[in-house]
């Protein structure tokens, strides 16, 4: 692990605040669409991103009291996200690594109309290669909580 990386690693208490410092400072389209890291453990994580119109899409007969549906590539943002940054926490050095998308397959099940979560999980992480699997679920405008997309990815790690 490089020295600067250590440094950075000590201020923050934990691997979920260090992603998260990551996503604000140097990925500005995940920022600016307000991805947050909610949960990191082993082989698993969670990011968010809060619902905003103007990530959606209106439907030119919707009525006004419709909430429009969010893009379907903000879902397919957080898929491709979660499950690359996911396969860190299965690496010795999880910070000496770089992870690029071989992959993507995403399937979406219903319109999303609320905020998003994504709960990526590690399939497995080979010498070059890691495999993750991810759900999307989206809150309701009755409040209920349904799975809005599935995906998994395939990723190349640069060791």
């Amino acid at each position: 692990m490089t020295e600067d990386v250590q440094t950075m690693m000590a201020e923050f208490d934990d691997v979920g605040e260090l992603l998260q410092y990551f996503i604000d400072e140097h990925q500005e389209f995940l920022s600016w669409i307000g991805t947050t890291v909610e949960h990191v453990g082993d082989g698993t994580m969670t990011l968010e991103i809060p619902y905003d119109e103007k990530l959606s899409n209106t439907r030119p007969n919707a009525p006004e009291t419709e909430r429009a549906d969010l893009h379907g590539g903000v879902a397919a943002t957080l898929i491709d996200t979660a499950g690359g940054l996911v396969l860190r926490t299965e690496v010795d050095e999880p910070f000496d690594i770089s992870v690029a998308t071989i992959n993507l397959n995403v399937n979406y099940l219903r319109p999303a109309t609320g905020d998003l979560s994504a709960t990526a999980d590690v399939i497995r992480v080979g010498g070059s290669v890691g495999v993750s699997e991810i759900t999307v679920e989206s809150t309701t405008p009755d409040g209920e909580t349904k799975e809005v997309a599935t995906g998994q990815g395939a990723y190349r790690i640069f060791r």
